[in-house]
């Protein structure tokens, strides 16, 4: 693998954040929550009979500078197609400079918008060359999780060929590696090494040979991306740190060869039974010493309200159409 280079600059434009929030607890006398994960599942039951014992889903319808070299990634493409459609119009986002699109994991929460997205860059792309999609070779027919009344399927993730037949360049991989001139590095299995992280538990994977669901609650394909920031430090982008958010962190300086923790960017997945190690997660985070910690996604408001008590000042929300500049 080829080492990762400084750059002088990363500029992060936020098109998609889909926060959302249906397992976190809620302890408020008198207040009635509605829209948790049973009652989603329960409002969509499935149109087909092709995934064994599952009767419901759940749906989800909703730069970096070195000298004069710039290059641009995108990092996963939203649960539907519409939403990074109209997001990206609506911000006017220069997406035919993006060379690059990495899948954080097969979860149709990070996939649901890719098909589109290919169009569209490879429309607005001066060159005519596709736009290349980074992907783990290992994609699961159904993810879901194991429910107290049953299997509860997502959404099916683009397959290879849709991916190809929508304009994209391929690249299966799940070795650490660099791309863009090595101003980027896509990592490959997060190593586990915390004693209180658990995964996704409950979590399975649909087998269509054998026509039942296993036990998927380790989520292997899951990979990160970062860059190192002259000056500053490690820049890490997670999708749902499903592998544990220091796990992510650690391996992502041991990959950099470095102490030097700049920023968090994406989902720390610290909701439902996660919220079990809230508190020790936000320690260790703290011990790595970050200087902005910027969660979204799954990481739950009780992560955000941790991190702000435990790290004054080190904050920052990510909001969609705000664009950070390190």
């Amino acid at each position: 693998m080829a080492s990762l280079t400084e750059v002088d600059a990363l500029e992060v434009l936020v098109i998609v954040d889909n926060e959302v929030d249906p397992i976190s607890s809620y302890n408020i006398p008198g207040l009635t929550v509605s829209g948790q994960l049973g009652d989603v599942a329960a409002r969509a039951p499935l149109q087909d009979s092709d995934r064994g014992s599952a009767n419901c889903e759940i749906r989800l319808e909703n730069t970096a500078i070195k000298g004069q070299k710039r290059h641009t990634v995108l990092f996963d493409t939203a649960p539907e197609e519409h939403i990074w459609e109209l997001n990206a119009k609506r911000l006017r986002a220069d997406i035919g400079s993006i060379e690059w699109v990495q899948l954080s994991h097969w979860h149709r929460d990070h996939s649901g918008g890719m098909l589109k997205a290919v169009a569209m860059i490879n429309e607005a792309r001066p060159s005519k060359d596709a736009v290349i999609v980074d992907l783990h070779p290992n994609r699961p027919a159904y993810r879901g999780v194991q429910a107290p009344f049953g299997p509860v399927s997502l959404e099916r993730d683009p397959t290879f060929a849709e991916i190809e037949a929508a304009g994209a360049t391929i690249v299966k991989n799940d070795l650490p590696h660099t791309i863009s001139d090595d101003m980027f590095l896509v990592s490959g299995e997060i190593p586990r090494v915390t004693s209180y992280e658990e995964g996704l538990k409950r979590g399975i994977r649909y087998d269509e040979g054998t026509g039942t669901w296993e036990s998927d609650e380790l989520i292997l394909d899951e990979r990160f991306l970062m860059c190192n920031v002259k000056g500053k430090g490690v820049v890490v982008f997670t999708g749902c740190s499903h592998a544990g958010v220091v796990n992510v962190v650690k391996h992502a300086l041991e990959l950099a060869g470095t102490e030097k923790l700049h920023a968090v960017i994406g989902g720390y997945h610290l909701v439902g039974r996660n919220e079990a190690f809230l508190k020790p997660t936000i320690a260790d985070l703290k011990k790595l010493n970050p200087d902005i910690l910027m969660p979204g996604h799954c990481s739950g408001w009780r992560a955000k309200v941790e991190i702000e008590n435990a790290m004054p000042g080190r904050l920052a929300p990510s909001t969609v159409g705000t664009k950070f500049t390190f």
